[in-house]
């Protein structure tokens, strides 16, 4: 990724380099400052992730779209699972670098509508690197289509409507495959309009299955908090989006709205409840989480 632009006319004028001198200086310059920002997007994140040696062992990925101020934590995300599919070529990294160039396209086909009135290469840039993620994500997908790992056949039913893969991703259910909280998740997607209780049963068992250090999908708790709602057991509710919103951790006044409705249905105990979310969010993230009754 390119992630920079230096006036070299303005710095370097003066002196009267080769041109090719001069292109070779730049690409240093420029590898160091990309480098440089990765490092600090990723800091944070994960001290494991030493940015820099997967730069210089892998410029190209690293520069696969010029510099843009937006989408960074997307932009990283691709790169890393990138690096990855580099790495092993495995299945479950390359459904995990579709997910990641979906969440780059989603936030970058935002991005692209900016209009800079002063700046239009900017606008050109974004709709380049849109395009750019477009084309390698329908790429990938292609090249995958026929894969029998369940997070890709899940995938291919969950965006293309592919019959096929949900037949063969159903098969395996109740197998050891499909004993991680991804596929358990993926599961309860597919449940949650045919059967409640079991579908309530699968994202229990995702948080069950959920590894310390690893990143929580927020949707398993909005949609136990959803499924509550909808049977009225507001405290049950309440517990679940509250558990939502401290994972997020972003002011929402729609939830707070949701959250004081389900005190007044039921004459909660707010500051109860929201101990409750706290420490289960610390057993879930723990991989300390047990199933409770339903």
């Amino acid at each position: 990724m390119k992630y920079f632009s230096i006036g070299y006319k303005k710095l370097f004028g003066i002196f009267m380099i080769h041109s090719t001198k001069l292109k070779q200086l730049k690409w240093s310059y420029a590898m160091r400052f990309g480098i440089a920002i990765l490092v600090l997007l990723i800091n944070g994140c994960s001290d494991k992730v030493n940015l820099v040696k997967l730069c210089n062992d892998n410029a190209e990925i690293c520069n696969e779209f010029g510099q843009d101020s937006w989408c960074k934590s997307q932009r990283v995300d691709v790169v890393l699972n990138r690096i990855e599919v580099k790495k092993h070529q495995l299945d479950v990294d390359k459904y995990h670098l579709l997910v990641s160039y979906e969440g780059y396209v989603k936030c970058m086909s935002l991005a692209s509508q900016i209009q800079h009135i002063k700046l239009k290469e900017k606008t050109t840039l974004r709709k380049n690197n849109l395009l750019k993620a477009k084309a390698n994500l329908s790429l990938l997908s292609e090249q995958n289509a026929n894969s029998k790992h369940p997070h890709l056949l899940y995938y291919f039913w969950s965006r293309e409507s592919n019959e096929l893969a949900l037949q063969e991703f159903l098969q395996l259910e109740g197998t050891s495959v499909l004993e991680n909280s991804t596929a358990q998740f993926h599961l309860a997607t597919y449940y949650i309009k045919r059967d409640t209780n079991k579908t309530l049963g699968l994202l229990y068992r995702a948080l069950e299955l959920h590894q310390p250090g690893t990143i929580l999908p927020a949707e398993i708790l909005q949609t136990l908090a959803t499924i509550f709602t909808k049977k009225k057991q507001y405290k049950q509710a309440y517990i679940w989006l509250r558990t939502y919103q401290i994972l997020i951790d972003k002011p929402n006044e729609m939830i707070e709205t949701s959250l004081r409705s389900y005190l007044q249905a039921e004459t909660l105990d707010a500051d109860f409840l929201d101990q409750v979310a706290s420490t289960t969010l610390a057993k879930i993230e723990a991989g300390q989480f047990s199933s409770p009754n339903y």
